[in-house]
């Protein structure tokens, strides 16, 4: 059995000065879990930061390949690992073995990836020579590069204990970046995330970089979140997670004396808009795909499907009839923990109680500790638009078929979105034209649109872009996912004719 120390892996010393510990729970059985973890004191947080600033320092002297070389040796100590990650994982997330293997495989691609971008060259320089003959003035020389924003934290996801967390692409793409790296764990696996935050210090000892490149603390108290995000020589904050806590930490990024940029991955409904020839032609098959979309990892995937669009007649009655069928059909799954169950309990009991709200599958709580049983909700557009709770994100196994009149009050219902990550359309060649007609409002609604298939599959590619507009993220510009995600951590300094001895735009 593993021991774990509990404690905040800050260079190369373990604090854990608090007298405050909590300890995780397996959401399967409601079990304590072995390991007592110490929550960082503020004392923890300033020694975090203090070597991050140091580190950052010293990040700039080495050679980019250095960096990439930590990226490598970390994919590797996960890999190395075994199934003592695996099972801790799943013992403290409920998460099946197939899909956090399947998740380990993508956290160490992206490690991989990330390093092979370093050495590649990130930011290269632009160059426009000067001309010191050109008049009435002379033209400077002017070299453009991009360089790491500093010191970086990490807020570890609750549903991707891997692939979202302690070395997961928010803390992979800062260091790829140039940034130090502080990583606040998630309450709910902190022995996962001990793991993983001891192959980082192992990789820098063995590596011979500075102990503060990557910092790790635990915490369950939002104070703990908070002290973090206020140390001033703080950078920026990545943040995967509810709308609530996004929100939350993205006002108080805001309100520091040195205001910082936050960028948080939030809710999103996911709307997929299902058009007549489609459900004409292939209703059941859609819903059978649609309600292992909505069932995927106890609905707790930030791209899961929570909004049906669909004009009224005979096939969406197929279609609703088959989902409900194929929904009451899942097998039953733990959330993350109890809390997050209730959460969702209570969001679809408020939803339901909605005038003009059908359960045609109830959905609700489990036998077991934090088990979620699907639910489909049934409503028309006209109920859909005049309520904000049901423009709102259930998170969990649950999704909202919204019926509309004609093709008009489908594109009423598009315009009426919130800031989405996805939106998908299912169509045939007979609706073409009102995929046209929609295709300029989702644009400007959701950050990637899919014709065809589910969204909750996100693949790592140069190509992708994970994010979107308020509230799905905090900027729509940006991405978490892919070669892209390192610009968020990346910022623009020009050099002025400064001599060639200084090979200024050689490096990144």
């Amino acid at each position: 059995m593993t021991t774990f120390h509990g404690g905040q892996i800050l260079g190369d010393q373990i604090l854990k000065s608090g007298s405050a510990v909590f300890s995780a729970t397996n959401p399967a059985t409601g079990e304590r879990l072995p390991g007592d973890f110490h929550e960082a004191t503020t004392a923890e947080i300033e020694r975090a930061l203090r070597l991050a600033v140091s580190a950052q320092l010293s990040l700039k002297r080495i050679a980019p390949a250095r960096r990439a070389d930590l990226l490598d040796a970390v994919a590797d100590g996960i890999d190395s690992l075994g199934d003592t990650l695996l099972d801790r994982a799943q013992a403290e997330t409920g998460l099946p073995l197939p899909r956090l293997t399947a998740e380990r495989g993508r956290t160490t691609g992206q490690l991989r990836g990330f390093a092979h971008q370093v050495r590649e060259g990130l930011g290269v320089a632009t160059t426009d020579p000067g001309d010191p003959s050109r008049t009435p003035l002379a033209k400077p020389n002017l070299t453009r590069v991009l360089r790491g924003i500093g010191p970086v934290a990490v807020f570890g996801a609750s549903n991707f204990p891997l692939a979202f967390s302690v070395a997961g692409g928010d803390a992979a793409s800062a260091l790829a970046a140039g940034c130090t790296v502080i990583v606040k764990a998630h309450p709910a696996h902190p022995g996962t995330s001990e793991l993983v935050g001891s192959v980082f210090a192992q990789a820098i000892e063995t590596l011979g970089l500075h102990e503060g490149i990557f910092g790790m603390i635990q915490g369950q108290s939002h104070e703990t979140g908070v002290c973090l995000v206020q140390q001033e020589p703080l950078r920026a904050v990545a943040f995967t997670g509810s709308f609530a806590g996004g929100a939350a930490l993205f006002r108080l990024a805001a309100q520091r004396k040195t205001p910082i940029p936050v960028f948080a991955e939030m809710g999103s409904t996911n709307p997929v808009f299902l058009l007549p020839g489609a459900l004409q032609a292939r209703a059941e098959s859609l819903a059978a795909g649609l309600a292992g979309s909505v069932c995927q990892g106890a609905g707790q995937f930030c791209t899961n499907p929570g909004l049906l669009v669909a004009l009224t007649g005979p096939a969406t009655d197929r279609l609703a009839a088959a989902l409900a069928k194929g929904l009451s059909g899942q097998a039953l799954h733990p959330m993350l923990h109890a809390g997050l169950r209730d959460a969702y309990v209570r969001g679809l009991e408020a939803a339901a109680q909605i005038t003009g709200v059908e359960r045609r599958v109830s959905g609700g709580a489990g036998a077991g500790h934090a088990d979620a049983r699907p639910a489909l909700l049934v409503t028309t557009a006209e109920r859909w638009m005049s309520e904000s709770l049901l423009q709102e994100e259930i998170f969990g196994p649950a999704t909202l078929l919204v019926i509309c009149t004609d093709p008009e009050q489908m594109r009423s219902v598009a315009a009426r979105l919130p800031g989405q990550l996805t939106a998908t359309l299912h169509a045939e060649p007979a609706d073409f034209d009102t995929v046209r007609d929609l295709l300029p409002i989702l644009e400007e609604k959701a950050g990637r649109l899919l014709f065809g298939g589910v969204p909750t599959g996100v693949e790592v590619s140069p190509a992708m872009h994970h994010g979107g507009p308020w509230p799905a993220t905090t900027d729509a510009r940006f991405t978490s996912v892919g070669a892209a995600a390192v610009e968020r951590f990346l910022r623009p300094v020009c050099y002025q004719d400064f001599p060639a001895e200084f090979e200024i735009g050689n490096s990144d």
